[in-house]
């Protein structure tokens, strides 16, 4: 499925985003003059990451780099072995008295859903937030079947009743305030107008509730699938997971079969890190783990579960020497708060449900890199997202191997090419560099204001001075100042011995 859902950056219809390619300027360009959608995006991303940050300092100290190298190990080996580990999840699983579905493609995986409510007579389901249900766009499917589907995070409600989408992988209305969530609940739950957070998480609260009592089917994702039991882990901090998987009778686990773990100790350690690194909590709220459906002399937990395994472009991914390392992404979000990108131009820009550095990664490699040429590009490779990711995937690498791909399959215009085989050319040689330089300094200089700012740049430049001023360049280069000094020094060691 080449199409993904895209919001507009304020409250409004929900709405296709245009034909691919995907051109990501568009996008950008409107966001980065939306003061508000800037100033609420940045605030949040540099609180988590800044939180992140400290709390990894304070568990762990100098032992966070060898927790972090010992995840990476637990997700490589498990993608290693992922067909064995299949295997023993299936039959685990199975053991249970669970049923495990394989998905090759969103729309089987939807075909699957889709038939687990048909056959069980399902016409109301609640929903946990779930990055692969956004992915193959389950909760259209159910609507155009009939089931009325309720997103249950708080967030994702919120941007169902806008009719938007999520704009971050772990905080989906990241780019909303509490002043548009109070016009979302009186517009359409008919509630008094309020924009204090207790009283619109009450609000929600009353209305979610009587829909998981009259649900048919709780449909949720998994954090982590345990192939030593056949488990599924849920991670979330409201709540509403486990009312989903517990409360109907009927509970259907859709999940990435890049999500397996070996065991419950492997687990154990990429929880330490999920959380801390998402929210800088210790753990999330709730953490359920569901094995089966329930048993006989048990009153709570559903009648029947159903794991939907999705592969969608997983299995071509995990072949791919370089990239296969995406897939040990424990989707928590920590570069996307890092990156400085993001913080910019938020996450609806990037075009496709899984946005940020990672996004740029994962779209392009699932649905097609000359549908989303842009995205490689959408980063200044300065390492913050390889420096927050908990299982050490090095994403500028990764992004620099796209890039290199996009000129090796011409997806690039002629005249790119030609600017970027010009710069080459340049960088060859020291002295072409040297007069190159000299040049650039002398244009800059010459339209530069009398406060030493260049508010008009020429060429690509144009993009950098539409949102900042770019600061003129020094009179002297450093290799000049370098080259002078060198020059100067004999004499003033002289001066210093005749002193």
């Amino acid at each position: 499925m080449n199409e993904q859902t895209a919001p507009v950056t304020h409250e409004g219809e929900r709405v296709l985003f245009p034909p691919l390619p995907y051109d990501m300027r568009r996008r950008s360009d409107a966001a980065v003059k939306d003061d508000a959608l800037r100033a609420a995006v940045e605030a949040a991303t540099l609180t988590k990451d800044t939180a992140r940050k400290a709390t990894f300092a304070e568990a762990f100290g100098e032992r966070y780099d060898a927790l972090r190298g010992l995840a990476e190990r637990i997700k490589q080996h498990t993608l290693d072995h992922l067909d064995y580990y299949l295997d023993q999840f299936i039959d685990h699983a199975e053991a249970a008295g669970a049923t495990v579905h394989y998905a090759a493609d969103a729309a089987e995986a939807n075909r699957v859903c889709l038939g687990i409510a048909e056959r069980e007579g399902v016409r109301a389901c609640v929903k946990a937030k779930s990055m692969v249900t956004e992915e193959v766009r389950l909760l259209e499917a159910l609507q155009a079947a009939g089931v009325e589907t309720l997103e249950t995070d708080l967030g994702e409600f919120i941007l169902q009743l806008d009719g938007d989408a999520p704009s971050h992988i772990v905080t989906p209305m990241i780019h909303k305030d509490r002043a548009s969530v109070g016009r979302a609940f009186e517009r359409e739950l008919g509630a008094a107008y309020t924009d204090e957070p207790d009283a619109l998480t009450a609000i929600a609260r009353e209305h979610l509730r009587d829909k998981y009592r009259r649900a048919d089917m709780g449909v949720t994702g998994g954090n982590f699938l345990v192939a030593g039991s056949g488990s599924v882990v849920v991670c979330t901090n409201e709540g509403n997971g486990t009312f989903c998987a517990s409360t109907p009778r009927v509970h259907v686990a859709v999940v990435g079969i890049e999500k397996l773990v070996p065991t419950f100790e492997h687990a154990a350690v990429l929880l330490k890190l999920l959380a801390r690194s998402s929210t800088a909590q210790p753990l999330t709220v709730y953490t359920d783990i569901l094995t089966g459906p329930k048993r006989r002399d048990e009153h709570d937990g559903p009648e029947q579960l159903h794991v939907v395994l999705v592969d969608n472009g997983r299995t071509e991914l995990l072949a791919d020497p370089v990239m296969r390392d995406t897939l040990r992404c424990i989707r928590c979000g920590a570069c996307l708060n890092a990156c400085p990108v993001y913080r910019t131009v938020g996450g609806h820009s990037y075009g496709a449900v899984y946005t940020g550095p990672i996004g740029a990664l994962v779209t392009p490699m699932l649905k097609g890199l000359t549908n989303y040429p842009d995205l490689p590009q959408a980063s200044s490779l300065c390492g913050a997202c390889g420096e927050a990711c908990p299982v050490n995937i090095d994403i500028p690498h990764l992004l620099v191997h796209l890039r290199n791909e996009l000129n090796a399959q011409r997806v690039a215009g002629r005249a790119e090419r030609r600017a970027f085989k010009l710069y080459a050319w340049v960088l060859k040689k020291p002295w072409r560099y040297r007069w190159a330089s000299r040049l650039v300094r002398f244009v800059l200089r010459r339209r530069a204001d009398d406060d030493g700012y260049v508010t008009r740049a020429p060429g690509p430049g144009k993009g950098w001075t539409e949102t900042r001023d770019l600061p003129a360049p020094a009179k002297q280069s450093f290799r000049q100042w370098w080259k002078q000094n060198k020059r100067d020094e004999p004499q003033r060691h002289r001066d210093t011995e005749v002193n």
